[in-house]
């Protein structure tokens, strides 16, 4: 009995001695924290300041425990998870058989250069004898640049006294080599506690390995190392007492997100990124349940590697890849600045036509499966001319077409080729045709003769022939590439995907704050309000963009075909306002015709590729009536009316697909109306382009009349700017926005949504009933603006 007495009597006069020497539960309790916060990644995911919980970029956990040299049988562990504003905290401490234990909860709010956070924190077990009690705590973080980090936290204790803390700490080279950190301890109706302050350093010599020194007020330190290893890192703390004794060790490990890899500097291994590019190439994939290629990460994983001292080369595999050429041409010339590095490109094939195979012709090396097929066809622009199977139904169609290029309508009012359609079709292929050659010649060191030879006759080669003519180099499946390689080489290809690539799911707390951004705004589908480019959502996101300043400048990747001037008019006169504030890049996809040219008009520089369909600067009309479907199908209507036309657009509606139909064409009255409004609207149109692209309105008359356009030969007529894609683009956004360094990121307009809902929709007879044939949509979107004005270039350019 004594001796528990005399121990109680210990125990109790250490913790009022380290009460009195710390004077803080704020100090103590946060000793698992190798700096201030705010000076170091994320601290203790919240448990020290809420706010920093808005620095989590992904789950996290970190366990720690301790020892104590001054008291016996003492043991003191605790666990802190994080997610992006979220965090959660467990503290256990344990003196004999007294115990302690200690919760936590806490949000957070705001974004990297300012956040805030609410915590709540509760106890149980022997909480008076260790001095614990519920507590509140708020807390705010400022990182006005990358060279300061501000932050201010305060402690509502239920029992104790309220404690507030002020910290802060600062980079003078802006990264996270060097900082020095501080923070300053206040409490209410205490003035004589020796351990207001603390101040510290923490360097990271070698990227994945950092030291930690930190002095306190009351002449106690301690130093600290901590080892990251990717996803998993480790550290350990050691304390000394004032007469510089170690007084108690503090362990700890981390999983979680990505962290620099303190391994890669001593293995320092080479290799070569290998990636499948089976599937769609996309613009914008949904968050979750989605594994599929994006054009934006393609682009940067392959310019990252070029940059990465440890990439050798990239090996792809094409099989099942589906991309339209356009974005086939983006990533080759990525892959041609790729091999400018000296790094090797080599290209997988086993079914390939020609968009492909000039895509392909880049690699160093080309292998081809076996049983593979490379098909040189060359390149031709085709029609279905619907009208007969219209009068067969009993539908009318009228055109209204005033210009001689402007072929939308044709497929439904004609059963050939117009002499204007057939002239710029033409055209375009020639330049589709030119630009393979080029490409395909120069890459694979083959005379223009030969490839002519092989596109009229011999256009279909299996393995051995596509070998016999030094198309490919050499034959054999995809998982025997490395074999080859090594008997080539004389060396083991070392295989790695776009994940090991330097730089890639690294943490971002090498820069303190926003880093300025550029932002890539998708511009696809037909111009429409409700959807397409979906202009009444699509507005606020380029709203949102002008309005956020650490967007610096804003990218438009435009890929439509057009449609209705409304939606087109309101994105671009937004665009307009844009670009009085920061720079506005149009960067065009596979096709920014009519509608789709409209809004790339007023931008400050337009990209296209040599490959993409541009300009129809036009306007074109039509109505589709009745003539005997409604009888056929035992329809009949009636009406009455007030008003001459108000007849105009009654008829109708198409069972199942709910389409309505007219019952009468135009009078001449009004097709003479209609023929006055479609001929202004053109005027409107030349007259914006003249404004927007700085050429006269007899230059752009000149060129327009719904004429489309190769990226080629728009950059010679002045529609487009340069040549090139998405990096272009990004390029010469960033040189615009004076962003001079590497601390820049981009952000993506729209946000995509988590998944996609079709995943869980079911098959009919093995047929995907989730998504709408593109010929129906195409219909529908064609009466649903039934004798409107439209901006639009034919469906058969929407893909190649």
């Amino acid at each position: 009995m004594k001796t528990r007495l005399l121990f109680l009597f210990l125990f109790f006069s250490i913790i009022y001695v380290n009460a009195q020497s710390l004077n803080s539960s704020f100090y103590s309790r946060t000793g698992f924290s190798l700096t201030t916060a705010g000076a170091s990644r994320f601290g203790l995911y919240g448990y020290d300041n809420p706010a920093l919980l808005n620095m989590a970029e992904s789950p996290e956990i970190y366990v720690g425990w301790t020892d104590n040299k001054n008291i016996s049988d003492y043991t003191k562990w605790g666990v802190f998870t994080a997610v992006k504003h979220m965090g959660f905290s467990y503290v256990e401490e344990k003196v004999g058989n007294l115990k302690v234990k200690d919760y936590s909860f806490g949000l957070s709010a705001g974004d990297k250069s300012l956040s805030f956070g609410v915590g709540f924190g509760w106890s149980t077990g022997n909480t008076d004898e260790f001095y614990h009690s519920n507590f509140t705590s708020f807390g705010i973080i400022s990182r006005p640049n990358q060279y300061v980090s501000l932050g201010v936290s305060a402690f509502i204790n239920q029992k104790l006294t309220d404690e507030y803390i002020v910290q802060s700490a600062v980079r003078p080279f802006g990264n996270e080599i060097f900082s020095v950190f501080g923070d300053y301890l206040y409490k209410k109706d205490y003035y004589d506690f020796e351990n207001r302050w603390s101040a510290g350093v923490i360097v990271e010599p070698v990227s994945g390995f950092k030291i930690s020194y930190r002095y306190f007020e009351n002449k106690t330190f301690t130093l600290g190392t901590s080892i990251g290893l990717g996803n998993i890192g480790a550290s350990v703390q050691t304390s000394f007492d004032k007469n510089d004794n170690h007084s108690g060790t503090i362990y700890g490990v981390r999983l979680g997100g990505n962290d620099r890899n303190f391994l890669n500097n001593l293995l320092n291994k080479k290799g070569y990124i290998s990636t499948t590019l089976t599937g769609n190439v996309k613009y914008q994939k949904y968050k979750w349940f989605d594994n599929s290629n994006t054009l934006l990460n393609l682009l940067q994983n392959i310019k990252k590697s070029k940059e990465d001292k440890n990439v050798e080369g990239i090996v792809i595999n094409t099989s099942g890849m589906n991309a339209n050429r356009e974005m086939l041409w983006e990533l080759r010339n990525e892959l041609s600045e790729f091999k400018k590095s000296g790094k090797k490109v080599i290209i997988y094939l086993d079914r390939a036509g020609i968009d492909l195979y000039q895509f392909a012709s880049v690699a160093d090396k080309i292998y081809m499966d076996p049983l593979g097929m490379i098909t040189l066809e060359g390149f031709m622009a085709g029609k279905s001319y619907f009208k007969g199977t219209l009068e067969k139904l009993g539908v009318g169609f009228s055109e209204w077409r005033f210009f001689k290029y402007k072929s939308a309508n044709e497929p439904f009012a004609r059963s050939e080729m117009s002499e204007g359609d057939r002239e710029q079709l033409q055209k375009i292929v020639n330049n589709n045709y030119a630009l393979a050659k080029n490409l395909i010649t120069e890459g694979r060191k083959i005379s223009e003769q030969n490839f002519d030879d092989l596109v009229n006759y011999n256009p279909i080669l299996s393995a051995d022939s596509a070998l016999s003519y030094h198309l490919v180099d050499g034959i054999t499946r995809f998982d025997k590439i490395s074999e080859i390689f090594e008997k080539e080489e004389n060396k083991k290809l070392n295989l790695m995907g776009f994940n090991g690539v330097s730089g890639n799911g690294m943490p971002t707390d090498t820069y303190w704050g926003e880093k300025p951004k550029i932002a890539i705004i998708y511009v696809l589908g037909a111009c429409a309000m409700d959807y397409g480019i979906n202009a009444r959502k699509l507005i606020f996101d380029l709203q949102n963009a002008k309005s956020r300043n650490d967007i610096k400048a804003i990218v438009l990747r435009i890929d439509s075909p057009g449609g209705d001037a409304l939606a087109s008019d309101i994105i671009a006169e937004e665009m307009k306002a844009c670009k009085k504030i920061k720079p506005v890049i149009v960067s065009q996809g596979y096709v920014a015709g009519s509608g789709g040219y409209w809004l790339s008009m007023y931008a400050d520089t337009i990209v296209a590729a040599p490959n993409t369909i541009t300009g129809s600067i036009g306007v074109i009309g039509g109505w589709y009536y009745n003539i005997s479907l409604k009888q056929s199908l035992g329809i009949s209507t009636d009406l009455v009316k007030a008003g001459n036309h108000a007849d105009l657009g009654f008829g109708m509606k198409l069972p199942l697909i709910g389409i309505g139909l007219p019952d009468r064409n135009l009078t001449d009255d009004e097709w003479n109306i209609m023929e006055r409004e479609i001929k202004n609207n053109y005027k409107m149109f030349v007259s914006k382009v003249a404004e927007g692209r700085g050429l006269s309105i007899e230059k752009v008359d000149s060129i327009g009349q719904g004429r489309v356009w190769s990226g080629s030969d728009g950059k010679k007529l002045g529609l487009v700017d340069e040549l090139g894609g998405l990096t272009t683009a990004i390029n010469i956004a960033k040189v615009k926005a004076g962003i001079i360094d590497e601390n820049w990121e981009l952000v993506e307009y729209p946000e995509p949504g988590l998944f996609d809902f079709n995943i869980f929709m079911p098959k009919i007879f093995g047929i995907d009933v989730s998504t709408e044939d593109s010929m129906i949509q195409d219909i529908k979107f064609r009466m649903n603006f039934n004798g409107k004005p439209l901006m639009m270039i034919p469906a058969e350019y929407e893909m190649p």
